[in-house]
C-alpha cells in the first residue's frame, strides 16, 4: 500500500477519543518516570561528591556527559527500529531497563561504579521520547498534535519535581523507605525482600535508598503498558498508511538537512536545553550551598514550582501556539523567539536575589516563560518529517538536545564552580548558573530563522511520496 492510499474500514483500527487520551496518559507516566529517574541524581550531588571525594567538575561529568554520550549512542538505532517495529514494546523494555539500573544505582561502591551504571540508565532511557513521539502522532492528528505532545512533555516536570520533594525527604529520613520495605506487609510477605534487608538495607546510607525508592516502581508499570497500550498503523491520524519499508537512514539525514526549519529548531532547543539542564541540574545544590536550606525543604520548594510553572508554562505554549498556528504557522517558533529573550531578567533574579524566597519567585516566571516552547517545538519537528521518518526525526533532536544540552550544560556549571571558588567560595555557583542559564537567550535568533521557512517545510512533507 502506497503512502498516500487510505485504509480501508475494514482494515482500519477503531480509536475512541477516550482511548487516545488513556494512551497519553500511561505514555506521560512512562516519561516521569523516565525523569524522576534521571534528575534524582542532580538532589544527590554533594551527598555523592562528599562520600567518594570528587570536584564538582567530575559531578558535571556525572550528570552530563556520562549519561548524555550513551543515550545518544543508542537513541538513533532504537529510533529506526521504531519506525519499523512495534514501538510500545520498544517503550516497555526500555522502562525496565532504566528502572532496574536506576535501583542498582544504590548498589554502588565508588564513583567509577556509579558511573557505569548511570551510563547503563541511559541507554534504557534512550527507547522511551522518540518511539512514544510517533506513537502519538498516530493518535493524535496535526490540529491536536501540539497540546498532546505538550501534556506528555509534562513528565519532564512532573518527573523531576517527584525527584526533588519525595528524594528529598527521603535522603534525609532514609528509616521511613527501609521500615516500608523491612517492617511493612511487603518485607512481611517476600522472602527475598527480607532477607535483603537484614543483610543490605538497613546499613544504607540516605543517598542510596533514594536510588531503590524511584527505581523500582517502574517494573509493574511497564506491564501495565504492555497490556493497555496497542499500536497503530503508520499514519493512522492522518487517516493514511505507508509502506512496511522504513526510509533508510542515509534518507532521513539527507531530508532533514535540506529542511531549514528542522535543522534551526534542532539548534535552537539544543541552546535552551544547555540552559535548562545546567540551571536544573545545580538548583538543588546551588540553594543548599548558598542559602543554606536543608534538601527537604528544597526539594519541597524547588520541586513544586517545577511543577506548576513547567506544566503550565507548556500547556498555556501548546494552547496559545495551537491558535497562533491555525492563523499563521510560521507563530510556533516566532513566539518561542520573543520568549527566550522574555525569560533572561528572571533568571537574574534567581541567581543573584540574597533572599531564597526571592529567588524562588523570580524562578517561577523564568520557568513559564523559557519552557512555553516545548509542545509546539515537537509538533513540528514530527510535522516536518515524512510519516516513516518521525521516531528517527525525534532520536536526532533528542541526539542533538542530549550531546549540547544534558551534555554540556551541568558539565559548564560544574566546571565553573571549580574555575571561580578560589575567588567566590561557594557563592561561585550563583555566577555559573547566571552564565550557562544566560545562553539560552541566544535560541532566539535561531528560533526566529526557524519560523521563516516552517510553512514551506510542513507542505513539503505532506506531499505524497
Amino acid at each position: 500500500m502506497s503512502d498516500t492510499e487510505k485504509p480501508t474500514e475494514t482494515t482500519r483500527p477503531t480509536v475512541s477519543n477516550r482511548y487516545s487520551y488513556v494512551v497519553l496518559g500511561l505514555l506521560s507516566l512512562v516519561y516521569v518516570f523516565n525523569f524522576v529517574d534521571r534528575m534524582v541524581l542532580s538532589l544527590l550531588i554533594d551527598p555523592i561528591k562528599n562520600e567518594f571525594g570528587v570536584s564538582d567538575t567530575f559531578m558535571g561529568l556525572l550528570t552530563g556527559p556520562a549519561f548524555a554520550i550513551f543515550y545518544t549512542c543508542v537513541g538513533i538505532p532504537i529510533a529506526r527500529w521504531a519506525d519499523s517495529g512495534n514501538r510500545r514494546n520498544i517503550v516497555g523494555l526500555s522502562l525496565i531497563i532504566w528502572s532496574a539500573m536506576t535501583a542498582a544505582s544504590g548498589m554502588v561502591r565508588s564513583f567509577g561504579q556509579l558511573a557505569l551504571v548511570r551510563i547503563l540508565v541511559g541507554v534504557g532511557e534512550a527507547g522511551g521520547t522518540p518511539p512514544s513521539h510517533s506513537l502519538l502522532s498516530d493518535y493524535f492528528g496535526p490540529e491536536r498534535r501540539g497540546t498532546a505532545l505538550s501534556i506528555y512533555a509534562w513528565g519532564v516536570y512532573i518527573g523531576t519535581a517527584i525527584a526533588f520533594i519525595g528524594g528529598g525527604y527521603i535522603v534525609q529520613n532514609p528509616e521511613v523507605v527501609v521500615s516500608f520495605l523491612c517492617d511493612g506487609s511487603l518485607g512481611s510477605q517476600v522472602g527475598v525482600v527480607t532477607s535483603v534487608c537484614d543483610g543490605y538495607l538497613r546499613d544504607l546510607a540516605g543517598w542510596r535508598i533514594v536510588f531503590y525508592a524511584v527505581g523500582l516502581p517502574g517494573i509493574p508499570l511497564a506491564l501495565v503498558l504492555f497490556l493497555v497500550v496497542r499500536e497503530l498503523p503508520r499514519g493512522f491520524s492522518e487517516g493514511a498508511s505507508v509502506n512496511v519499508d522504513k526510509a533508510s537512514f542515509r534518507e532521513v539525514m539527507s531530508y532533514v538537512l535540506h529542511c531549514r526549519s528542522f535543522v534551526f529548531i534542532v539548534l535552537a532547543t539544543s541552546v535552551q536545553a544547555l540552559s535548562g539542564y545546567g540551571v536544573i541540574t545545580w538548583g538543588i545544590t546551588f540553594l543548599t550551598r548558598v542559602h543554606d536550606l536543608s534538601y527537604a525543604e528544597t526539594g519541597w520548594k524547588l520541586g513544586w514550582l517545577i511543577l506548576l510553572a513547567g506544566c503550565g508554562g507548556t500547556f498555556l505554549g501548546g494552547k496559545i501556539m495551537d491558535a497562533l498556528g491555525a492563523r499563521d504557522v510560521s507563530w510556533n517558533m516566532r513566539l518561542p523567539a520573543y520568549l527566550a529573550i522574555l525569560g533572561l531578567p528572571f533568571l537574574v533574579g534567581f541567581a543573584l536575589l540574597p533572599d531564597p524566597n526571592l529567588a524562588l519567585l523570580s524562578f517561577i516566571p523564568f520557568y513559564v516563560l523559557t519552557n512555553m516552547y516545548v509542545g509546539p517545538m515537537h509538533a513540528m519537528v514530527q510535522g516536518l518529517v515524512k510519516l516513516r521518518m518521525r521516531a528517527t526525526a525525534s532520536a536526532l533532536l533528542v541526539f542533538m538536545v542530549s550531546i549540547i544540552g544534558l551534555g554540556l550544560g551541568p558539565l559548564a556549571v560544574g566546571v565553573l564552580n571549580d574555575y571561580l571558588a578560589a575567588e567566590f567560595g561557594d557563592s561561585a555557583i550563583r555566577y555559573s548558573l547566571l552564565i550557562v542559564g544566560s545562553l539560552g537567550g541566544f535560541s532566539s535568533i535561531l528560533f526566529w530563522q526557524a519560523s521563516k521557512s516552517l510553512a514551506d517545510g510542513l507542505a513539503k512533507a505532506a506531499e505524497p511520496s
